[in-house]
């Protein structure tokens, strides 16, 4: 794999170098990580990577393993956390995308998104759930549009990815991080999702959503893998179970 890597040039630029110095020792301390089909993930070029979201150290989990497979992360976070001097540089410098909260994958923000990671050839991260899942059992809810009308409009590839383990370290919406026992994140990266069903046609509402299914069904897939175990045959919708779309709930 490292051969393989070094005729690509490197993502790990120092910024990125100074925060895996700063939450790489303490990740490995917490957890192991077992990467299934690592593989799959593109070792050059623009894509978007759409994980499960169960725990809201998620991110830092995702950015692990993509850290260990060569790529660096790039995620649309919510404004107001640019608006912290240190974490607000640090996000910057990182190359991180701030998106208002209200509203987060509408107006001009993903195009403008779209096009830099498309030009610079980078990896953006979008859970396309758009919050912790409501789900019981910690299975994908419905999803949100974000991840497909990016990966449309900039005619890139839409890879999903899922983990299951995370919850171990971190309950969801918990305060606190589980140190001992050692936990075990598996993680499994997926093919890329076959949108050309989609392309070429205009990204309204109804084509969306069908995409977005697809999306959708392809994590649940993964995550099914690594549970050994089979979602729902009805996906968690919270708009039906009198539930908010974000926060805590």
């Amino acid at each position: 794999m490292k051969a393989e890597l070094s005729q690509y040039p490197s993502e790990k630029t120092p910024i990125f170098r100074f925060l895996a110095v700063l939450l790489l020792p303490f990740m490995h301390v917490v957890a192991r990580y077992r990467i299934h089909d690592g593989d799959k993930m593109p070792k050059a070029g623009a894509f978007v990577l759409s994980p499960n979201h169960y725990s809201e150290i998620d991110p830092v989990v995702i950015g692990v393993v993509m850290w260990k497979l060569g790529r660096m992360p790039r995620y649309l976070a919510k404004a107001s956390l640019f608006k912290y001097p240190v974490l607000g540089a640090l996000l910057r410098a990182s190359g991180q995308i701030p998106v208002e909260r209200a509203g987060a994958m509408r107006g001009n923000d993903p195009l403008v998104a779209a096009r830099k990671i498309v030009n610079d050839g980078l990896a953006v991260v979008i859970y396309p759930e758009g919050s912790l899942t409501r789900d019981p059992d910690m299975w994908p809810m419905r999803g949100k549009a974000g991840a497909v009308r990016m990966a449309l409009e900039a005619d890139i590839p839409l890879i999903p990815i899922a983990h299951w383990g995370t919850q171990l370290v971190m309950p969801r919406y918990g305060k606190r991080i589980s140190l001992f026992p050692r936990k075990t994140i598996h993680v499994k990266v997926g093919d890329p999702v076959d949108l050309s069903a989609f392309r070429g046609k205009p990204l309204d509402g109804q084509t969306l959503a069908a995409a977005t299914m697809v999306v959708m069904d392809a994590i649940t897939a993964l995550l099914e893998d690594l549970r050994g175990e089979k979602a729902p045959a009805q996906r968690w919708d919270p708009s039906k179970n009198n539930q908010k779309e974000t926060g805590r709930f």
